[in-house]
């Protein structure tokens, strides 16, 4: 599940409750959760005062992601040059 929709049913508030508590749109808490939309820095920062979490939880996903992938054409490449 998605770490923002998580943290919010974790403290039992809706989107629009949310939303009116940080200062966004329903919508874009709904993109966010649902991943139409990437989360901005300043979304965070704002996020992460509210539930007092690190800002950065909102992204650990994308980087193990973004690792991931780079891992893979390391291996590729290697394996490449081994050729």
């Amino acid at each position: 599940m998605n770490t923002l929709k998580s943290l919010r049913k974790k403290h039992n508030i809706t989107q629009e409750q949310l939303a009116d508590a940080v200062g966004l749109a329903t919508t874009t808490i709904s993109s966010y959760e649902i991943g139409h939309r990437n989360i901005t820095i300043p979304a965070a920062i704002a996020l992460a005062k509210y539930f007092n979490v690190n800002w950065t939880i909102f992204f650990d996903d994308k980087v193990r992601e973004m690792y991931d992938l780079n891992e893979k054409d390391n291996q590729a490449s290697d394996q490449t040059r081994l050729a």
